[in-house]
């Protein structure tokens, strides 16, 4: 087994970053050549997921999760904390905060459009995030 952590500053709510290339970093850095890699997103409103890295589709999702979780309503977290990210919270939990991937022959098993993305999906700008990438 081999793990390790990775930061990234995002800018805020809607952000999608392709981690990808760093998921794939580690995992020659692991020397791994068939196996897994689990990567984890450390907080309640960031999740992880896969999709085509592609301005319209990204787009779509941000608007999809919207529609989900929209800004003009009442969250009951809201109330409770007055920190205005109910929402955050509720896309967060829809998307999941991680992904398992296969390696075979020591390369990522993604599709050929299929990129690793992290949604920053808090209201507050400039967030530091960590990734968690754990191959076995």
């Amino acid at each position: 087994m081999y793990m390790e952590t990775f930061s990234i500053e995002t800018h805020g709510e809607g952000d999608v970053i392709d981690i990808t290339p760093r998921v794939d970093e580690i995992v020659k850095k692991s020397g791994t050549t068939d196996g897994l890699v689990s990567i984890f997103i450390q907080g309640s409103t960031a999740a992880l997921t896969t999709i085509e890295y592609e301005p319209g589709v990204l787009s779509d999702l941000n608007r999809a999760l919207s529609v989900l979780a929209p800004d003009d309503i009442s969250y009951a977290h809201d109330l409770a904390w007055g920190d205005g990210n109910g929402r955050s919270h509720v896309k967060a939990a829809l998307v999941g905060p991680s992904l398992t991937i296969p390696i075979r022959k020591g390369l990522l098993q993604c599709g050929t459009w299929q990129q690793i993305v992290l949604l920053e999906l808090d209201i507050r700008p400039g967030r530091n995030r960590s990734v968690i990438c754990t191959v076995i």
